[in-house]
This record gives structure tokens, C-alpha cells and sequence, in this order.
């Protein structure tokens, strides 16, 4: 086999990935190439916030404690956030404790962040409680937050 002659151009970029890896590794973040490590990263720089390890409960604190979620979307691929898999009363409850970050991205490119309060998202609280509700009790699999809603209802606290 031969290698792509585009190789040549990736060897040359390497040792920045590499530099990226080592300043996400600083923030906790082990891999920019899974769960969206590198936006992560860029939205934890630019909010102040620290990463909370491990893959169960909320994503990042501030320098008070206090913790997000944080999710981000791609708008050239799709005009919504993803929120879980498994929504159901005690992911509602946990999701009512703290703030939200949304990250708006265009491909690689961050556009804007905004925050939301519980309060400002307990539209959707209460309708995927009344949906979880009226199915028996089943739970609820990755309902979206649309980005609409978060431009209108969130704080803007970052835009490129």
C-alpha cells in the first residue's frame, strides 16, 4: 500500500494535534477525538469552567462549585441538542439543579455559548415529564432542546 499523498501534510500538523492533546489533558479531558473532546476543551477555556471526571452526573463546575451540562451542536448537520438517553424523572430532577451551557458550532468553529437557568428550561422539564408520564413510565430516549429555544430564552455569553 502507499500512502495518500496528503500524509505529508498531516505529518506537518502532528505536532500542534499533539500540543492540543497535551493542553486538553491539562483540563481532563483525555481525547480530543472522542465526546467532542476538542470543543470541549475550547468551551471550558473560554467559560472558566473545570471538567468533572467520569462519565456519570453533570459535566463541569466553576470555581464556586457550582455545576452545568454542557452540549453542544454542529449547525451545518442538524438545528437541535442532544440531551440522554434514558430521560426520566430522576434525570429531570438532577437536570433542575443546575445551568446549562450550549455551545453553538458551525463545523469546527465555535459561533456562540449561551446559558440557561432551570428555569429558563423548565418548559422542557415539564414536557418530558407529562410525555414520561403518559407512556407508563417509560423513558424518554434523547429528547431535543432546540437551538431556537436556546437563542431565545438563553443568556448569550460568548460570541465570535
Amino acid at each position: 500500500m502507499n500512502s495518500h499523498p496528503d500524509k505529508k501534510i498531516l505529518d506537518e500538523l502532528f505536532p500542534y494535534i499533539q500540543r492540543y492533546q497535551e493542553l486538553a489533558s491539562k483540563h481532563g479531558i483525555n481525547d480530543i477525538f472522542q465526546d467532542n473532546g476538542g470543543k470541549l476543551l475550547q468551551v471550558l477555556l473560554i467559560t472558566g469552567l473545570e471538567v468533572l471526571p467520569g462519565r456519570e452526573g453533570n459535566d463541569a463546575k466553576d470555581t464556586d462549585g457550582n455545576e452545568y451540562e454542557l452540549k453542544s451542536v454542529n449547525i451545518q448537520l442538524t438545528k437541535s441538542f442532544s440531551t440522554h438517553h434514558h430521560i426520566n424523572p430522576g434525570i429531570i430532577e438532577k437536570y433542575r439543579q443546575v445551568d446549562w451551557i450550549f455551545a453553538v458550532y458551525r463545523g469546527i468553529n465555535l459561533v456562540s455559548i449561551y446559558q440557561l437557568t432551570p428555569a429558563d428550561l423548565e418548559f422542557y422539564y415539564e414536557k418530558w415529564e407529562r410525555k414520561w408520564n403518559e407512556s407508563g413510565g417509560k423513558d424518554i430516549n434523547n429528547p431535543k432542546i432546540s437551538l431556537t429555544y436556546v437563542k431565545k430564552h438563553g443568556s448569550l455569553i460568548y460570541e465570535a
